[in-house]
């Protein structure tokens, strides 16, 4: 399990752990990760899950999750967002 692998990582070690994690793929390993960057996670994986608080709000092949949309469209619709994903960020308001 890798939590956020390419967190404060330059453009060059970055293809590097995506050469690795692609490499024990194409070997028949499998990889999880979490992230928080959506065009990241639609990149490396076929498989995605969703978790919003705790409790899986989607998991299933990737084009499955995202559906017509992107990834992040979807993850978005799924954990709640209101009026079309606009929330105020009380940290950046004061």
């Amino acid at each position: 399990m890798l939590d956020e692998p390419f967190e404060a990582v330059d453009p060059v070690s970055a293809a590097t752990i995506k050469t690795i994690l692609r490499g024990s793929v194409a070997g028949g390993g499998s990889i999880v990760f979490s992230s928080h960057v959506m065009a990241l996670v639609e990149q490396l994986c076929d498989h995605v899950a969703v978790i919003d608080k705790g409790r899986v709000a989607a998991a299933g092949p990737l084009a499955q999750v995202r559906g017509s949309g992107t990834l992040e469209d979807a993850f978005v619709g799924l954990v709640g967002a209101v009026d079309g994903g606009v929330r105020e960020l009380s940290w950046l308001s004061h």
